[in-house]
């Protein structure tokens, strides 16, 4: 199938009586007095989720709001993919290929769509006008499950640029957020004829272990490596198993909404509002996508790495209290950076923390790329 179809969300009231059920049977686990809270989430913050799920959440709600935006699907190299699509009404917008990461979906995005395609109605110009494409990541949500090995990065950013061929869309921007800055950089290698830039919100630059590389980094730089090891010390635990043994979380995953919960909210935190953390672990747990949206992680880890350094015009828009890019692995593994701007403010998960700085950059992104 290479025909583009529309798509409507549309789960049956079974499944939805069915999560309620499981739900009112939770077991909780124990946990230790005082707290430790390095040892991960907390039984009265998991219980909390869990009760405004039980009593507040409307997955009726989200649903007639989705299925108000434009949704299709098409296959692309065996692969269900599905996607949002916005048309401007503006004469010249700009294509923006938005690409969202894990435990997240496409829903990452959904918020600021009207504000990416109608600027004039919310502070912007004219120029800055988007047509906004929003499709699921292969093995996530309504793309998934992936019943083959090898969706990497290096495969999605193929896909995507046969996406963008199809939508009749010669020049575009690509973009993106956690997998979305793995991913996005690399449709810019695979179709640097037809992307004008690549945005990202993280740049996955690391040291190389040459020697003096570290003594080279600037004073701040040093603090930005520390805060990376920290990371990678306190809270890369679900990476590390997603990219060794992804199937061994997979089992719990499909059994157990709460574990959904659990394993999902480790990165969403406190940050994001409930209803985007629900909606989230819904997607997931109605398509029974969490074990093939944990194994992009072991696909990536064991990927054939391209050695050379992307060309395609690269911008950066760093947040708050997130993975912090380091200027000096960046320029070597991307020659061509034109747009590197650190915000104080928000998070991970900017699109819903910091949305009006995130929009600004991608306007002023665009603008350079045009």
């Amino acid at each position: 199938m290479s025909h583009i179809q529309p798509f409507t969300i549309n789960i049956k009231d079974a499944e939805l009586n069915a999560i309620k059920s499981r739900l009112e049977s939770v077991r909780y686990t124990n946990e230790i007095s005082p707290r430790n809270e390095d040892m991960g989430l907390s039984v009265d913050y998991v219980k909390g989720l869990i009760e405004y799920w039980k009593n507040d959440y409307d997955w009726r709600k989200v649903e007639k709001k989705l299925n108000a935006i434009p949704q299709f699907q098409t296959k692309i190299d065996g692969q269900n993919i599905h996607f949002v699509h916005v048309k401007s009404d503006v004469e010249g917008a700009t294509p923006l290929l938005l690409t969202h990461g894990w435990p997240a979906s496409f829903i990452e995005y959904v918020d600021i769509i009207d504000q990416l395609v109608n600027p004039e109605e919310h502070g912007g110009k004219k120029e800055d006008a988007f047509h906004v494409v929003i499709p699921s990541v292969p093995g996530f949500a309504f793309s998934g499950p992936t019943e083959e090995p090898g969706w990497n990065r290096y495969r999605i950013a193929k896909a995507w640029g046969e996406l963008m061929r199809r939508l009749g869309y010669d020049k575009y921007i690509a973009a993106g957020n956690d997998v979305g800055s793995l991913v996005s950089p690399e449709v810019g290698r695979f179709n640097k004829d037809h992307v004008l830039g690549v945005h990202v919100t993280q740049v996955f630059s690391f040291p190389s272990g040459n020697a003096g590389e570290i003594e080279k980094l600037s004073d701040e730089e040093k603090q930005q490596l520390q805060m990376l090891q920290w990371f990678e010390a306190s809270l890369s635990g679900y990476q590390k198993l997603q990219q060794s043994k992804p199937q061994n979380i997979a089992h719990a995953l499909a059994d157990s909404p709460v574990a959904q919960l659990s394993w999902s909210s480790q990165l969403f935190g406190e940050a994001v509002d409930k209803e985007f953390i629900l909606t989230n672990v819904m997607l997931y747990w109605l398509t029974n996508t969490g074990g093939s949206s944990a194994r992009l992680y072991y696909e990536d880890a064991h990927a054939e790495v391209p050695t050379e350094p992307t060309t395609t015009p690269l911008g950066l828009s760093n947040f708050g209290f997130d993975f912090q890019s380091i200027r000096s692995f960046a320029d070597r593994d991307h020659e061509n950076i034109v747009f590197w701007k650190k915000h104080q403010e928000g998070g991970h998960f900017s699109a819903q923390m910091t949305p009006d700085l995130l929009i600004a950059d991608l306007r002023e992104f665009a603008s350079i790329v045009r």
